[in-house]
């Protein structure tokens, strides 16, 4: 088996380096200089590693277009473990990119056993969310999204069951629904080169969705008419099924190349124009011309309770709609770094960044680095107790939870618009 992934899961068992090693998920940090600046999702570690997200930092300096999509599976109410993918989201939209979030009702229905009608209440409360983030652009479900259907339906000609049992561990009792709601999501990742033109595109994500990534990047490929090589001598475009009047036009759109049965080799131009100049007659000739997908992974906040935040456990996660008294009850009540006893705390130090508290504040509360900095130190140091770090970050929440619910109640009119 290729992967023991699983994008459904509800652990952290995923291991990160595993993820460097034997995946090819790259360093976050070999992308971030690119950057003319870095958020602070990147800069903390929260965000530790991408696929091909060169292309994208090349486009935000230099103000190219890019497409930055993700989607969320309305299997419940949101809340903040659901919060990070949501400012990648919305960070990028300010960057410049042209923004897209789908509702993967589909996906809830098939995996989940939701009725529809839950999936659109929870789907609504999910763009609430996003709206009261500042998000932009394109919302749509799964379900009504007939663009997204009929890709899907593409997609399903490119990949067979031995592949997604490689990459998902399927087997022969995995219901069909279960697969097309993968199709499905290839189809969402794709889909902005489909409804805007082909531009680089970012999904950001959790540790455990790169399965749908490294399928959906192999589909993308798989649908080109064209792959083109850079021989070092040349640039060689080789047809993958391209009708002849697309080859003819490459052909004839490069003075001085030479056309040979299946490819044809251009020399004195460089790879970058041959690429847009062959997508663009792909496009011409009834193609689709996708360029590559590119992801950035973040790591899970833990729950409060330790493990993964999950709505199939409610003391580990801070509900969006719940009242500050829960709320409160489930920060003093929350796992942390420290010792078993107060001398030890003061002799120790607490283990910060292993607190599931301390952690709410690196991903969301503390949006000062300084400040952040000072509340570690002063738990590892052991002058911070648990105590009162909890009563601190109990208040930081309650803030935080009375401003944003008020956002989301003002954005209320604004989730009418989704396809």
């Amino acid at each position: 088996m290729e992967s023991a992934i699983n994008p459904w899961a509800s652990d952290l068992s995923v291991d990160i380096e595993r993820l460097h090693d034997e995946f090819g998920i790259e360093r976050i940090e070999t992308a971030t200089s690119l950057l003319p600046e870095i958020p602070d999702f990147m800069r903390r570690g929260i965000v530790f590693g991408h696929r091909d997200y060169n292309k994208i930092a090349d486009a935000i300096r230099n103000h190219d277009p890019f497409h930055v999509l993700t989607g969320f599976m309305p299997s419940g109410h949101p809340h903040l473990g659901h919060l990070m993918v949501m400012k990648e989201v919305v960070w990028h939209i300010q960057q410049g990119g042209r923004g897209y979030v789908c509702i993967a009702d589909r996906e809830a229905h098939a995996v989940r056993n939701l009725s529809w009608e839950q999936c659109r209440v929870f789907g609504a409360e999910y763009l609430s969310c996003l709206y009261a983030l500042g998000f932009e652009g394109e919302t749509y479900q799964q379900s009504t999204n007939r663009v997204v259907q009929d890709l899907a339906f593409e997609a399903s000609s490119r990949v067979n069951f031995s592949e997604m049992s490689a990459i998902y561990g399927f087997t022969p009792d995995t219901d069909i629904g279960h697969a097309m709601s993968v199709l499905t999501q290839v189809s969402d990742i794709l889909y902005p080169q489909v409804d805007d033109e082909p531009a680089p595109t970012v999904v950001p994500a959790g540790l455990d969705q790169d399965p749908h990534i490294r399928l959906t990047r192999g589909v993308a490929h798989k649908l080109r008419m064209f792959t083109i090589e850079d021989r070092s001598t040349h640039i060689s475009i080789r047809s993958k099924e391209a009708p002849e009047e697309a080859m003819k036009a490459v052909h004839k759109a490069f003075k001085g190349s030479k056309q040979y049965e299946g490819h044809i080799d251009i020399t004195g131009v460089s790879h970058d124009i041959v690429s847009r100049t062959v997508r663009a007659i792909e496009r011409s000739h009834g193609g689709y011309g996708f360029i590559t997908p590119s992801a950035t992974f973040h790591r899970f906040m833990p729950g409060l309770t330790g493990g993964k935040m999950s709505s199939s456990i409610p003391e580990s996660i801070i509900g969006f709609y719940e009242d500050d008294k829960t709320v409160s009850k489930k920060v003093m009540s929350a796992l942390t770094g420290g010792r078993s006893t107060l001398q030890e705390q003061k002799e120790l130090g607490g283990e910060a960044d292993k607190c599931p508290v301390y952690l709410l504040n690196l991903f969301h509360m503390v949006p000062d680095d300084a400040e952040l900095a000072e509340i570690h130190r002063k738990c590892t140091a052991g002058e911070l107790m648990c105590g009162q770090c909890k009563k601190d970050t109990a208040v930081r929440v309650l803030s935080f939870l009375n401003d944003f619910r008020e956002k989301m109640a003002a954005a209320s009119d604004l989730i009418g618009r989704t396809r």
